[in-house]
């Protein structure tokens, strides 16, 4: 009869202390170091690029007008549209920046190389027209912003904001441009605080998302177009995809713009779409906050109409204190550097690709004076919206609905080429991509057409 083996010494087997979570094969979970997963999150934070700049620059002083706008006129019973709207621009946007990187051209030029010219034609023009209209009431938020902080004249201060933009744009390297848009991005935090420095009806909050409000009166679908067409811009289109393809030139991929094919893979893929998905949840949290500060304030005190988005900031003092008036108007400044010079840049992307000029940041004035010649253009005739006789925020609702109506036929031809195989190669859109795609061309062009007739009196 074989032996009991004897018990094992405490010295020569000491019990474990690893508490390390075991999987179902026994296998213990490697748990990296505090320190290795602070290098993880600065590396994640060094990759973001077009994507999360694309994202932030969405929430600019036009952006925030119509927000506090919403939140003002209808309190919080439109809040369920920054949840609603994220995947749909997420994919959106996804498509626009897989169509850069993977042909190495902005989105301008693919267009105009493999479908009708019109379509082209028309879809720059409205870019033009609202992106100037855009850029001057940013420019005109900035300096009104700065004036209740420091006392400065207007005029100088639009004079300072113009060309201080201008001047980056034209003189700075690429890479260190894209640093700077990147850091500009953290004032977005500034409404974030702002909203958690004024009292907040969060059950109600709570209600107006899992239980959204809708009607069909025409300050309602106005409303829903504007922020629909502030959200989902043709004008981050045609920048996303622009600024993937010069991250191309910048990491080695291709030589210039438009020059071949870029060298990529899957993990600039993904690299990408990681990029993307953090950019556009940051702008629509940014979204839900300035909407739930402005109907927990204004909105509450009775204010319902918001012509600026530093009137917003100003309005907020006597209700919220002057630490939520001077963060929400520190973020209308940091918001408009960062939009302004993508604002211009994604115009000159567009018309420099429409006419075949050299383009791109990474170039110098000499190397593509038609592009800069766009961009300064751009810039100074946006200058001069601030002296028209119009409202600016009719002006601001006015791009709104311009891009709420002129979307969806962009939005159609990114998907006819993210499913292109000759132009995507393996990198075409999947069935989900697809989905929300003509998803949003139809919820977006039912809202327009709905608001049209409306405006002619058939509803």
């Amino acid at each position: 009869m074989p032996s009991t083996p004897p018990s094992a010494s405490p010295e020569k087997f000491p019990r474990t202390t690893d508490t390390r979570p075991v999987d179902s094969l026994g296998t213990r979970r490697f748990r990296p170091s505090p320190r290795k997963q602070m290098r993880r999150i600065r590396r994640t934070v060094k990759e973001l690029g077009p994507g999360f700049v694309t994202g932030a620059s969405d929430d600019d002083p036009a952006g925030i007008a119509t927000y506090s706008q919403t939140g003002a006129q209808f309190g919080y019973q439109q809040v369920w549209a920054a949840p609603f709207s994220f995947p749909f621009m997420t994919v959106v946007q996804e498509m626009s920046g897989r169509i850069g990187i993977v042909t190495g051209r902005g989105l301008a030029s693919v267009m105009r190389t493999h479908y009708p010219q019109p379509i082209l034609w028309g879809g720059v023009a409205t870019l033009l027209v609202a992106n100037i209209i855009n850029i001057g009431a940013n420019l005109g938020a900035m300096a009104a912003s700065t004036r209740l902080i420091v006392d400065i004249p207007f005029i100088s201060l639009l004079l300072a904001f113009t060309f201080g933009t201008l001047l980056v744009q034209v003189f700075v390297p690429y890479h260190s441009y894209v640093r700077v848009l990147k850091y500009l991005a953290l004032s977005l935090g500034a409404y974030i605080l702002t909203a958690f420095a004024v009292n907040q009806e969060w059950h109600q909050i709570f209600r107006h998302m899992v239980l959204p409000t809708l009607s069909l009166e025409r300050a309602f679908l106005l409303n829903i177009v504007a922020i629909l067409g502030t959200t989902i811009s043709p004008y981050l289109f045609f920048w996303q995809a622009s600024e993937e393809a010069e991250e191309n030139v910048r990491t080695g991929k291709m030589k210039r713009m438009g020059w071949g094919r870029p060298h990529i893979n899957m993990r600039d893929i993904r690299r990408m779409r990681r990029d993307t998905i953090i950019g556009m949840l940051l702008s629509n949290v940014v979204m839900f906050f300035i909407i739930i500060t402005a109907a927990s304030t204004l909105g509450a005190a009775g204010i319902t109409t918001v012509e600026t988005a530093d009137q917003a900031a100003a309005a907020l003092e006597p209700l919220a204190g002057r630490f939520a008036s001077l963060l929400f108007a520190l973020g209308i400044i940091g918001t408009g550097l960062l939009a302004v010079p993508i604002l211009a840049g994604s115009v000159s992307y567009a018309v420099a690709e429409m006419f075949r000029w050299k383009s791109g940041l990474s170039l110098r004035a000499e190397k593509a004076v038609g592009f800069y010649t766009v961009l300064a253009a751009a810039t100074f005739v946006g200058l001069f919206v601030n002296f028209l006789p119009i409202e600016p925020f009719r002006l601001l609702y006015f791009t709104a609905v311009l891009n709420g109506f002129a979307a969806p036929p962009i939005i159609i031809m990114m998907l006819f080429i993210a499913n292109n195989k000759k132009i995507m190669g393996k990198y075409t859109n999947g069935w989900f991509s697809n989905m929300l795609g003509w998803g949003i061309v139809l919820i977006m062009g039912g809202s327009a057409l709905m608001l049209l007739a409306s405006l002619v009196g058939l509803w």
